[in-house]
């Protein structure tokens, strides 16, 4: 008589985050099924977020960026060595354009679903994708102009409490 016993893995899916800069969107896959279209921000002018593929590099549920006056980073997900990150943002009316750093913002909440995708299924099975060129071709002149990258002003309206903006007040 022979036994056999087998363990119960947890299954893991392949998640493929691919962040559009011409378009300021960001497309979550998970098993490649469509999960989630969000808004973003990426870098402004002088602050290019990198373009290519990307494995996490580690995750921080709750990060102040040393670089830029400890500016609230909340679920932050790096993804490369200088320290670009994907990340909640309290500057919800800005998503859209181009307005940061180099990282690729969106809100708090989805910053957290993120996280916790990513969390789950792990890093390892974890792809970030940065495609798409910071200006498109405009139809018919012949010239270029700028699609979703122009910059907003701040705006007062689009601030969340310091407990929504590291995902305390959710």
């Amino acid at each position: 008589m022979i036994l056999t016993t087998t363990t119960a893995g947890s299954a893991t899916a392949e998640v493929t985050i691919t962040v559009d800069k011409a378009v300021q969107r960001m497309i979550v896959t998970v098993g490649g099924q469509p999960r989630y279209d969000w808004p973003v921000s990426t870098g402004a002018d002088g602050y290019d977020t990198p373009g290519g593929s990307y494995r996490p590099q580690r995750m921080e549920r709750t990060h102040f960026s040393r670089e830029f006056d400890d500016a609230p980073m909340p679920f932050a997900i790096f993804f490369t060595g200088q320290g670009h990150a994907i990340h909640g943002t309290n500057h919800l009316r800005q998503l859209g354009s181009a307005v940061s750093h180099g990282c690729v913002r969106l809100s708090v909440r989805n910053a957290a679903a993120l996280f916790a995708l990513v969390k789950a299924e792990g890093t390892g099975n974890t792809h970030v994708q940065i495609e798409g060129d910071d200006l498109s071709m405009a139809g018919g002149n012949g010239g270029y102009q700028q699609t979703a990258r122009t910059r907003r002003g701040y705006d007062v309206d689009s601030v969340m409490s310091a407990g929504d903006q590291m995902g305390r007040g959710m």
